[in-house]
């Protein structure tokens, strides 16, 4: 039998899943795997925290951070560090090359940055937010906000800069 609550969740998971892969895309580099990683591990958190979602004054800025702690979560797992990530599959036939490009140099670039300095600049550039709400997604001071968004332009700058085939044409 399915409960108020249920259906109200159910809403709110057709209503929002998509953006919230997109989003988790993003914070992952694009790792899609990852990505659906994240968001079922988001939504189950949220399934249960669901009264205190409904109450939350910033719902959005809720449900941010549920996110970017269900990153900071899965990258602190013991097995994730021992993985080995490759550019290519070696059972699969590489990919041509073409319009994608551009794309796949801005997520092999932002793949060198630490999670939470790519979470900063998803926030930031990607979402629009202002300082106040990225501090509030990721859980940190306005000022660290601000440092992590700076360093992390930076770095790209340099990763950019190093590596041509990053280049953003």
């Amino acid at each position: 039998m399915k409960t108020e609550r249920d259906e109200q969740f159910h809403d709110f998971v057709v209503a929002r899943r998509a953006g919230l892969v997109r989003t988790a895309t993003l914070l992952t580099a694009g790792d899609a795997h990852l990505a659906e990683d994240l968001v079922q591990s988001t939504l189950t958190k949220l399934y249960v925290a669901w009264p205190a979602f409904q109450r939350a004054d910033n719902p959005d800025g809720y449900l941010r951070r549920v996110l970017v702690n269900a990153l900071t979560d899965e990258r602190r797992r013991w097995w994730r560090r021992r993985e080995r990530p490759m550019a290519e599959v070696p059972d699969r036939a590489a990919a041509e090359t073409g319009p994608g490009d551009l794309e796949e140099g801005l997520r092999a670039a932002l793949s060198q940055l630490p999670p939470r300095m790519r979470a900063a600049l998803v926030f930031r550039y990607f979402y629009d937010l202002d300082v106040a709400d990225t501090a509030d997604a990721l859980g940190c001071s306005e000022g660290t906000v601000k440092s992590q968004t700076a360093r992390a332009l930076d770095r790209l700058r340099t990763v950019i800069g190093q590596n041509p085939s990053f280049a953003l044409r």
